[in-house]
C-alpha cells in the first residue's frame, strides 16, 4: 500500500487533524460503543508472523489504535461481519504482541456519534445503496503522526497483517523522540553535505529550528521512498492476493514470504533514514559549538 494521503489502493492513507479527531472520537467515547480491548482467555487469535513479532515488541513510543466496525444491520452481510471480527482477532494478538505499547479501542455500535469520529479520522463510508451507511477501517496514532485505514476490504485480508506492522512502524518510527546521538567518529560527506544544504550557516539556526527542517528533510525522503518502492509492492501483495484465492499452501506461502521481504527492504530503509536523521542533528550541534567557541 502506498505510504500517503494520495494512495488509490483498497487501504487509503490519510493524516486527518487531530485535534477535530480527538474530540469526536472522545464524544463517541463518552456515549456509546467503545471498547478497550484486553487479553482474553479462550479466544481464538490471529498467528503473528515472527518478523511482525519483532516489531511490535522493540516498539519505543505508545501507539494507539482506533478500529471502526459500525455494520448496520441490512447494510452488511454475515461475510463481511465475520471478516470484521477476523481484524478485531488480529488487532488484539497484535496489542498482545506489542507488551502494551499498543493502546486499542474499537467502536462498534452504529450510531451518529461514532459515524461523525469515523469519518472525522477519515474513514470512507460505504454500502449507501443498501441502507445506513458502513464503516469498516482504522486510525493509528503516535504522538502527532497518523495514518489512516479508510476502508477495509475482505480481499487484501491476506496483506493486512504486514499493511498493518509497516503502518505502526512508520508513525512509532517518526514520531521517537529525537535525541542526540554519540559524537560520530566520521560522519558520512553525504550527511555533511546535506546539513550544509539545508542549514549553510549553522549559526544562524536555532537546535530547535534545525530539528524541524532535519525533520521535513526526513518525510520528504521518506515519501521518495515510499513512491520508488510502491511498485514493487504492489505487485508483491498482487501476488499475495493470487495465491490466497487459488487455495495452494505452497503458493501462499512462498507469496507472503516475497511480501515480506519486500515490506521489510522498506523497513530498512526507512529505519536508515531515521538513523540519518538523527546523525544530522548531532552534526548540526557540533558545527554550531564549533562557531560558538570560534566567536
Amino acid at each position: 500500500m502506498k505510504p500517503n494521503s494520495n494512495s488509490t489502493s483498497p487501504q487509503t492513507y490519510r493524516s486527518p487533524s487531530l485535534v477535530l479527531a480527538g474530540l469526536t472520537f472522545g464524544v463517541g467515547i463518552a456515549l456509546t460503543g467503545v471498547w478497550f480491548h484486553q487479553r482474553q482467555v479462550n479466544m481464538p487469535s490471529h498467528q503473528l508472523s515472527d518478523s511482525t513479532k519483532n516489531l511490535l515488541g522493540q516498539l519505543q513510543t505508545p501507539v494507539s489504535i482506533h478500529y471502526y466496525a459500525l455494520l448496520p444491520a441490512g447494510s452488511a452481510d454475515e461475510s463481511l461481519s465475520a471478516f470484521a471480527g477476523r481484524v478485531t482477532q488480529l488487532l488484539d494478538t497484535m496489542q498482545t504482541a506489542s507488551g502494551g505499547k499498543i493502546q486499542l479501542a474499537s467502536v462498534t455500535v452504529p450510531a451518529d456519534t461514532n459515524a461523525t469520529a469515523a469519518t472525522a479520522d477519515g474513514l470512507q463510508p460505504f454500502n449507501l445503496n443498501k441502507g445506513d451507511a458502513c464503516f469498516l477501517g482504522l486510525e493509528i496514532a503516535s504522538g502527532k503522526n497518523h495514518e489512516t485505514f479508510s476502508q477495509l476490504q475482505p480481499e487484501w485480508e491476506g496483506a493486512l497483517e504486514y499493511d498493518l506492522a509497516r503502518a505502526i512502524q512508520r508513525v512509532a518510527v517518526v514520531a521517537a523522540p529525537l535525541q542526540p546521538l554519540p559524537e560520530p567518529a566520521k560522519p558520512s560527506s553525504e550527511i555533511v553535505a546535506t546539513v550544509n544544504r539545508l542549514i549553510p550557516d549553522a549559526s544562524a539556526v536555532s537546535v530547535e529550528q534545525a530539528d524541524q527542517i532535519f525533520h521535513a528533510e526526513f518525510i520528504k525522503r521518506c515519501q521518495e521512498v515510499g513512491a520508488d518502492s510502491e511498485a514493487e509492492l504492489h505487485v508483491a501483495q498482487q501476488k499475495a492476493v493470487d495465491a490466497q484465492a487459488s487455495g495452494s499452501p505452497a503458493e501462499q506461502a512462498a507469496a507472503q514470504k516475497n511480501l515480506l521481504q519486500v515490506q521489510l527492504a522498506q523497513g530498512e530503509k526507512m529505519k536508515s533514514l531515521a538513523a540519518d536523521l538523527q546523525t544530522q542533528l548531532t552534526v548540526f550541534q557540533q558545527l554550531k559549538a564549533g562557531n560558538a567557541v570560534a566567536k
